[in-house]
């Protein structure tokens, strides 16, 4: 487990599943999330893919459940990891949303990142998000992620075709600009 002051990121646990099932039916937390189009998912779909997880870890994927106040408040993890490039992809969803804009996703980004830098040895963190979630867009900047590349109009978001922003953080900068580790 990964202790911050306001988060703990632990292993995801099957008592967490009805929490995250509210939060992937949540249309306002999927709108923030952007990617696919926020689509209805039953209990039964998460408990599978979780006894699937259990039983056959994949490989370049890590997930933690982001708590606070004793409590589930969403998820993150390094996905896509590339041993021979020492790099991975990040995701993070604050599904409270009595949690957003307060600085938990903050933490839960500098824990993540200790943990992919000191503990996995990892080289670089990227990530992706719709230019449109301008808190997350923050929280990525404090965590010293930078704008790396724009695709323009590339995800279709309520309604309308938006800007996908791409990210990155190399592991000498994390360290060098904001005292990692």
């Amino acid at each position: 487990m990964l202790r911050g002051e306001k988060v703990t990121l632990r292993a995801i646990a099957r008592e967490d599943l009805p929490r995250l099932l509210e939060f992937r039916n949540d249309l306002e937390v999927g709108l923030a999330g952007g990617g696919y189009p926020p689509a209805p998912v039953p209990l039964e779909r998460l408990q599978k893919d979780f006894d699937r997880e259990i039983a056959d870890p994949s490989r370049g994927k890590i997930e933690f459940s982001i708590e606070a106040d004793d409590e589930c408040i969403g998820t993150c993890g390094l996905f896509e990891m590339d041993e021979s490039s020492r790099q991975a992809e990040l995701g993070i969803t604050i599904g409270d949303k009595d949690y957003w804009g307060r600085g938990y996703g903050r933490e839960a980004i500098r824990l993540i990142l200790d943990y992919a830098f000191r503990i996995r040895n990892l080289r670089r963190v990227w990530l992706e998000v719709h230019a449109e979630n301008e808190r997350a867009i923050r929280a990525y900047r404090a965590g010293g992620f930078v704008e790396e590349g724009r695709q323009r109009e590339h995800m279709w978001l309520d309604g309308r075709y938006v800007d996908n922003v791409m990210m990155g953080v190399l592991r000498a900068e994390w360290y060098g600009t904001l005292g990692g580790g």
